[in-house]
């Protein structure tokens, strides 16, 4: 099945998908869950139900249900646990048969490895189309770390399954709320849960998404290819792709990684020619500092790639010995408000610091 997922056309094919899961592997910061797991279901659906058409925010209806599907838990986890084809579709059906609605639309809440690719099998098992947006612009570790909060809208009444089959519905009073009752309920599933949530109007998604994330993550992993394929250097290409910057070269020295509260959290130390990068990261990278002194924070975005192949190392694949680059890159200008900083920035975490943009480096 060849797809045509091009600026100028809409659909989104079996062969788009290396492309896609590497871009949004990129995006993902680390977190996002494995995108070669997502690639191989994405890959069975669209073999089983055929391309997904990929429609842009701006041409939502105001009457559209948009419906957002996502892996929920530590991305450690689903390495071990992958949910079937059905199990993704089935988070959608229950929702929706919940609320009495019926879907117009599936949605990825986040940029991510499986949570870029686990909407497309949604859709196409469904027979819906795709909208090409996401929620954050990157991947955010916990629930209630959308733009849609920031826009108002609530994240629950929500579904939340497992790959045996439990399912449960649930309501919150508000937003984090809605984070901390699903995190209780994915840890007793096994820390690893699909969910569907967020349900917009076509208005709401106009306003609440980031647009083109979809088509820009193919983008990316098509670029990678390209440069790679002329002998060329694949982590600049990205860097520039997403508008970011090299922030340091080096090999993985150290990497402290447990599983707990539902998260992947951990260290990995990166050491260099400009010295020792320390990253921290809860499921997606959080803090990077240099020898002590930050140099970057959230909510802007922190990547991990292979040096050699641009290829983006998850949280979960760092390795001691492994050649990496790390790049800085400016994040969605909405989470840099007050109330994204207060939502995603690095106070909220535990880190006694103020945001640090991904150029502070380079200013004079």
């Amino acid at each position: 099945m060849t797809g045509t997922l091009t600026p100028a056309t809409t659909t989104i094919g079996e062969d788009d998908l290396e492309a896609l899961a590497r871009g949004a592997a990129v995006l993902g910061t680390g977190g996002g869950g494995d995108p070669y797991i997502g690639r191989l279901l994405a890959a069975q659906a669209l073999r089983e139900y055929g391309p997904v058409e990929l429609v842009a925010p701006g041409a939502l209806p105001d009457d559209a249900q948009v419906f957002p599907v996502a892996m929920m838990g530590a991305p450690t986890v689903m390495v071990e646990k992958t949910p079937s084809v059905e199990r993704i579709g089935h988070a959608v059906a229950a929702l929706a048969e919940h609320l009495g609605v019926t879907p117009t639309h599936i949605a990825c809440i986040e940029a991510g490895g499986v949570n870029s690719t686990f909407p497309l099998v949604a859709a196409a098992q469904l027979g819906l189309p795709l909208v090409d947006g996401d929620g954050m612009g990157r991947a955010f570790p916990e629930l209630q770390m959308v733009l849609p909060t920031l826009h108002g809208v609530a994240a629950t009444p929500m579904s939340i399954g497992d790959e045996k089959g439990n399912v449960g519905l649930l309501t919150s009073i508000d937003n984090h709320w809605a984070e901390s009752l699903a995190r209780s309920l994915t840890i007793t599933m096994g820390c690893a849960a699909i969910i569907s949530n967020y349900v917009m109007t076509g208005r709401q998604a106009r306003e609440g998404l980031v647009a083109g994330t979809l088509s820009l993550c193919t983008r990316i992993g098509r670029r990678v290819e390209q440069v790679r394929a002329a002998h060329g250097d694949a982590v600049a290409a990205v860097a520039d792709e997403i508008g970011g910057r090299v922030l340091h070269t080096g090999k993985v020295v150290d990497v402290a990684r447990r599983t707990t509260t539902g998260f992947a959290r951990g260290s990995a130390v990166v050491t260099g020619a400009d010295g020792d990068l320390t990253l921290e990261f809860q499921n997606e990278h959080l803090v990077a500092l240099r020898d002590g002194r930050v140099e970057v924070t959230t909510p802007d975005l922190i990547i991990v790639l292979d040096t050699d192949s641009g290829e983006p190392v998850t949280t979960e694949a760092l390795r001691f010995g492994h050649r990496v680059s790390v790049l800085a890159a400016p994040a969605d200008e909405r989470w840099h408000s007050p109330a994204g900083i207060a939502l995603v920035g690095p106070r909220y975490f535990g880190y006694d610091t103020d945001p640090v943009r991904f150029d502070a480096g380079e200013r004079p």
